[in-house]
């Protein structure tokens, strides 16, 4: 079986961080296969980790006032699934659930917190990737927004 570090060292998220960085961020790893299907967090409960999807699929979704859950984004093998863990007050700002079976590396949030606070050049470059994938996030959700005619200007007052 492959380890748990070879999974992470193989990831694309992880792509070129110092293999040292890599191996402390394992301590704080597990494997987390999912069933199609299943709710991973509801959009504003608590965030205490994040994963590296290397199988299957989940969909990312918000609630909108009137219309009920709306899917903002569909991630896959090779992305990273919460970036909610890393940034106060730690609350999911999407809800997700599997479409298929996934096979995932899951990371306690706290942990990899305590890292990142003891090891400043280890937490700006995971923040550096954390916004990279929060802006890519934000603009998917525009995008799908705008597409379902949410796009109207609220008036004033």
């Amino acid at each position: 079986m492959i380890s748990t570090y070879d999974l992470m060292v193989g990831h694309p998220f992880l792509a070129g961080m110092r293999p040292r960085d890599v191996e402390r961020l394992t301590r704080w790893a597990h494997r987390a296969p999912l069933r199609a299907g299943t709710r991973i967090f509801e959009e504003n409960g608590r965030a205490e980790r994040f994963w590296l999807i290397r199988e299957g699929g989940v969909e990312l979704d918000t609630r909108v006032p009137g219309g009920g859950a709306v899917v903002v984004d569909t991630l896959g093998p090779g992305t990273v699934l919460g970036w909610s863990w890393l940034f106060p007050p730690y609350r999911w700002h999407f809800g997700a659930v599997t479409t298929s079976p996934v096979l995932a590396i899951a990371l306690d949030g706290p942990g990899v917190r305590g890292l990142c606070d003891a090891d400043p050049v280890l937490g700006q470059e995971l923040t550096r990737r954390f916004m990279a994938v929060v802006v890519a996030r934000l603009q998917a959700t525009r995008s799908r927004l705008l597409g379902l005619g949410l796009d109207r200007e609220i008036p004033a007052g």
